[in-house]
């Protein structure tokens, strides 16, 4: 992050705390269905310098039945095969650890992917990068999976040490593209007490590797303002994702995203009327956009807008 800005402390502490119980009471009914669970014998070792570096371990992995997804434990694959998700645990370590790690859930197929899709566009830059091949047997032994995990680890280590690689879509897509299609599902149900939890956590993992102000981080947390506030009750923590974002757009001077500030200070004086507060500097920003002869009034609202930059699922 470009000014330290911390991402949880913005956030109401209790709701922090039910969204990581919940988190963890799911894993633990998805580890009690599995048939095994390897585990890294050792964290990575902390920076030394006192520097903070991003790091990226994979500190177990879970063999699943086929037909099982992430937070369905209990469903069966009639086949009786198998495949292995790897939880990959996204950190800025510092002197300490990160207190707030943010983890995603994976399969070879997705790092596959990933390596397939930067080595076409960037072949000089992977060269390298030695990936893991393809098995016929032997796919569960705990020590492939724990080979394929330090790769895996190693692979992730070099795309964001370079800028090229780093800036890819194709690593955007490893890093959000389950997660956000599964979001915005949700959201196009009208779901939206469960689409909050997803897109807050691709939140805190992107937070962790870009910049700031850039397109993809200000991309989703607008899209979280707008999955916080477009129920008929605003989420709990919609105040202070909102409150973020209009920190975040402050000297924002990428003109694609700046369609998308009055929308969002749209958004937000409706939900500082509902929630009795002060509107006088939300106004005032609106009335100096208007002066300008920015359109102000009748325009898109801020889904539509995202919707026009970043098309999904989601019903507008």
């Amino acid at each position: 992050m470009e000014n330290g800005e911390s991402i949880e402390d913005d956030l109401d502490s209790s709701a922090t705390e039910a969204f990581d119980q919940s988190t963890l009471s799911m894993k633990q009914q998805i580890k009690g269905t599995v048939q095994d669970i390897w585990q890294r014998p050792t964290r990575r070792p902390l920076p030394t310098a006192g520097d903070v570096v991003l790091c990226f371990e994979i500190p177990l992995a879970r063999i699943l039945p086929t037909g099982t997804a992430a937070g369905d434990g209990q469903s069966q694959s009639a086949s009786g095969k198998k495949y292995v998700i790897y939880e990959v645990n996204v950190r800025k370590d510092g002197p300490g650890p990160d207190p707030y790690p943010t983890s995603v859930e994976r399969r070879y197929t997705h790092f596959l992917k990933l390596y397939e899709g930067l080595r076409k566009e960037h072949p000089t830059q992977l060269q390298t990068v030695s990936f893991p091949k393809k098995v016929l047997m032997g796919n569960f032994t705990a020590e492939l999976i724990g080979e394929r995990s330090a790769a895996f680890e190693c692979f992730l280590d070099h795309i964001v040490s370079v800028p090229l690689l780093r800036e890819s879509p194709h690593f955007l897509e490893f890093l959000q593209g389950d997660e956000l299609r599964n979001a915005c599902q949700l959201l196009d149900e009208r779901r939206n007490e469960l689409a909050v939890p997803l897109l807050e956590n691709c939140f805190r993992l992107l937070n962790k590797i870009f910049l700031d102000k850039s397109k993809c981080v200000l991309l989703l947390l607008c899209r979280l303002v707008a999955a916080c506030t477009t129920s008929p009750i605003p989420h709990p923590s919609a105040e202070q994702w909102a409150e973020l974002a209009l920190r975040r757009y402050e000297h924002v001077c990428d003109t694609e995203l700046l369609v998308l500030y009055i929308p969002l200070l749209q958004t937000c004086l409706h939900l500082w009327w509902q929630r009795g507060r002060d509107r006088t500097l939300l106004e005032e920003r609106l009335n100096e956009m208007g002066k300008k002869g920015i359109k102000v009034k009748g325009g898109p609202t801020l889904a539509q807008a995202i919707h026009a930059l970043d098309p999904r699922a989601e019903t507008i």
